[in-house]
């Protein structure tokens, strides 16, 4: 049910970013690795995110990525929840917001990330792990 920790869906091989680098750096990190959310470290203390989104809305702002720093673009203000809430918690947030990923901390400290695709992965298994086709 979704009363189920976080912990057991959420993704903790992350990549991630610091506040420094560069966008045209993070665009190369989303692109070749297949992924749509930067959370963005200093050290193992989450300071922001950034997301394909975010770089999509600034690629016809004539920003120059090789020198605008992720720090000057990323999303400071965001929505945590930590490894022991429950999916359900985050479902209500997704429902509730358009954003699609939820930085999973402890102590301030990122241990992972949740994101639409995983509770959709979830429910599905819930669903339909019982069917012979989703082995």
């Amino acid at each position: 049910m979704m009363n189920e920790p976080l912990s057991t869906i959420m993704t903790t091989e992350l990549i991630t970013i610091g506040p420094q680098d560069t966008l045209a750096k993070a665009q190369e990190l989303l692109s070749t690795r297949r992924i749509h959310h930067l959370p963005v470290v200093e050290g193992k203390k989450l300071v922001g995110l950034l997301t394909t989104y975010d770089l999509f809305k600034l690629k016809y702002s004539n920003l120059e990525f090789p020198s605008v720093k992720v720090a000057d673009v990323m999303t400071k203000k965001l929505a945590t929840l930590e490894p022991a809430d429950h999916i359900g918690t985050a479902a209500e947030i997704f429902l509730a917001h358009l954003f699609h990923a939820i930085p999973i901390v402890l102590g301030g400290e990122l241990k992972g990330i949740v994101t639409t695709h995983d509770l959709l992965k979830y429910s599905f298994k819930k669903e339909y792990s019982t069917l012979p086709w989703t082995s």
